[in-house]
């Protein structure tokens, strides 16, 4: 039976979106930090931390796609 994995842990969900692991758990302690684009939802289950494949997709989605970096400026400066 080839299930399509729905949960991932802070290992799999750092590599997922291409982030750090250091990032994700600073991202967790500090939430939203001024301009900081908030870190992805995660769910605690006991002490283990878990991200949402459905979750890590939407706050990718959630970024502004740039064709170049003056685009991204002029939109986002």
């Amino acid at each position: 039976m080839n299930v399509a994995k729905r949960a991932f842990s802070e290992i799999e969900a750092s590599e997922y979106i291409g982030m750090s692991r250091s990032y994700l758990r600073q991202s967790r302690m500090d939430g939203q930090l001024g301009k900081r684009k908030p870190a992805p939802p995660f769910i605690k289950i006991g002490r283990t931390i878990r991200y949402l494949k459905e979750d890590l997709d939407t706050w990718l989605e959630s970024f502004y796609k740039a064709s170049n970096l003056t685009d991204h400026e002029v939109n986002h400066g």
